[in-house]
């Protein structure tokens, strides 16, 4: 080897070295100290979700929930003793999955003790579960660090379910740089899991011309039981398909939020496509994750590896 090109290959060791030092995100973060993390995630997951088909739901929702919320740092999966964590706000009162979590966790512990964060394992989880639900399946960037906060005040990031498209393009888009296929494509989320009627009574409140009359009929029957009643925001709501795309092209989506693609100029050709396009759905929704998964990220001292996903060390 010349002198030129043993000095390159030391540079771009040095780099590799300083990049991880930094806590820079990386494809194979993990490849030296904890090789099987991913394996050991998937295999957790898969027994949840054959399980509980509705997990699948519950860990995508609770990743999204976590990362819209002062990044993607596992802050959502905190406890408090006096109400006032993340997971206490109402807008959280739907998420599931904290047990899958957990057993990774301990599971990983076990085999790398002090080594995986929790907010790598919500990503990778969510990611896992979309997966086994049919969905795409794609690489996951690892090197995240937990936060240290969890206040219930700063759940009023998360995208509200009353917002119009203007509303969603200004969060999604301008707000932390989705584009607007990837804003639409992670809306289609909604194929997997179950709506609360809260999220939704401002719809059958008043007569909403936008929501097709026999589906408003139905709602407003099921939601008289409460406002904590759930309806599925499409016919399939185990499985990552393209029905929710076209209960929208039947105006028959559940939030504001979800109809509002259909209705609106900026988003309809949108909906049209995933509609009839799976291949097309699947990528911008994977890169719209992967974009997510990257929000607000705390690297280095900025954050810690939890011991417990539960408790800041």
């Amino acid at each position: 080897m010349g002198k030129v090109s043993f000095v390159c290959v030391m540079l771009v060791m040095l780099l590799s070295v300083q990049m991880r030092g930094s806590n820079a995100l990386s494809m194979n973060y993990y490849g030296m100290n904890c090789p099987f993390v991913e394996m050991i995630v998937r295999s957790v997951v898969a027994q949840a979700v054959q399980r509980d088909p509705t997990l699948a739901a519950g860990l995508l929702r609770l990743h999204f929930h976590d990362c819209f919320v002062q990044g993607c740092d596992a802050s959502i999966l905190i406890d408090s003793s006096d109400g006032t964590a993340e997971k206490d706000s109402p807008a959280n009162a739907s998420v599931r999955g904290y047990e899958v979590i957990d057993q990774i966790k301990q599971l990983i512990e076990s085999r790398c003790p002090g080594t995986v964060t929790c907010a790598d394992i919500v990503a990778l989880a969510a990611r896992d579960a979309v997966f086994l639900a049919g969905g795409p399946y794609y690489g996951i960037m690892t090197g995240r660090r937990d936060g240290t906060r969890s206040r219930i005040e700063d759940t009023r990031a998360l995208p509200a379910p009353t917002l119009n498209t203007s509303d969603l393009i200004q969060v999604f888009v301008d707000k932390h740089g989705f584009t607007v296929p990837q804003l639409v494509a992670l809306s289609g989320a909604h194929t997997l899991g179950v709506a609360r009627c809260s999220s939704f009574k401002n719809r059958l409140d008043n007569v909403d011309p936008t929501m097709d009359a026999s589906l408003e009929q139905s709602l407003a029957q099921t939601c008289s039981a409460g406002d904590t009643t759930t309806v599925p925001f499409d016919a399939t709501p185990n499985k990552f398909d393209t029905v929710y795309f076209r209960a929208l092209q039947s105006s028959r989506g559940i939030l504001t939020s979800d109809q509002t693609l259909y209705n609106s100029y900026q988003t309809r050709f949108l909906v049209d496509s995933y509609a009839m396009n799976n291949a097309m759905f699947f990528y911008n929704f994977q890169q719209g994750m992967l974009r997510m998964g990257q929000l607000d990220l705390k690297e280095g001292t900025d954050g810690e590896v939890r011991l417990n996903c539960r408790r800041i060390n």
